[in-house]
């Protein structure tokens, strides 16, 4: 079911990104624009190299385009200074790479509690709101295991309680399955969507993966440095 036609949580206006290399311009996509209505779940499909990882960090501001805008939740992303930068990523959105980057060393309870002891909330709040959402992600029993005792599958969903325990408006999710087998990728992505409804997210998704694709409300194909709207219907069974 497509989310109702509200105000867009996301839109990006005539976005473009060039690296230099040498005399020539790399021209990874330029003049792209769409935006993202409140609830939606997106997938960004393209081949790799075709800048999806990097269109991700812009949207998330991480990194900035070469020209053009985009404005997320009332803020235009990449005019913010690097403090008002990092103070909205903390406030708004969720992230899940591929690697998912949690600290082998720390227990899975320790790994989610981590966004909310870095804004200075007191150990033991944050410890309550972790183990609650590792019982959202089917991991109560792993809390006290290090991180990286888990298997693939369990990390990746470690590291979307560890996104979403700030409770971001918006998740950026970066090939969230795609180090994964089938079967797993597919528990993960069960989560993910499940997570996306029953918090309201608006998520954006880059994904390799066509099935997962194919069950987005929308889809989007970065290709040869632009952008289309594809039917998720549309892509192959």
């Amino acid at each position: 079911m497509h989310p109702m036609t509200q105000d867009p949580l996301v839109r990006v206006e005539g976005l473009s990104k060039v690296f230099r290399s040498g005399e020539a311009d790399l021209v990874l996509f330029e003049n792209l624009s769409f935006q993202v209505e409140k609830g939606t779940m997106l997938a960004i499909v393209g081949q790799s190299g075709a800048g999806k990882s990097t269109l991700l960090h812009i949207l998330g501001a991480l990194e900035r385009p070469s020209a053009g805008a985009v404005y997320c939740a009332n803020s235009r992303v990449n005019a913010l200074s690097e403090d008002d930068a990092a103070e909205f990523r903390n406030r708004e959105i969720g992230y899940v790479w591929q690697f998912h980057y949690l600290l082998p060393e720390f227990t899975a309870l320790e790994n989610v509690a981590m966004p909310l002891l870095t804004r200075g909330q007191a150990l033991s709040s944050a410890e309550q709101e972790a183990s609650r959402w590792l019982r959202e992600v089917g991991l109560e029993a792993r809390g006290h295991h290090r991180s990286g005792e888990l298997s693939g599958g369990e990390q990746q969903r470690l590291a979307l309680a560890r996104a979403l325990i700030t409770q971001p408006q918006l998740l950026l999710a970066d090939e969230p399955t795609g180090d994964l087998d089938g079967k797993t990728a597919d528990v993960v992505f069960e989560l993910l969507a499940r997570l996306h409804r029953e918090h309201q997210l608006t998520s954006l998704i880059a994904t390799h993966n066509v099935a997962f694709a194919r069950r987005c409300h929308r889809v989007l194909r970065l290709d040869r440095g632009r952008i289309e709207e594809v039917a998720p219907e549309s892509l192959p069974a």
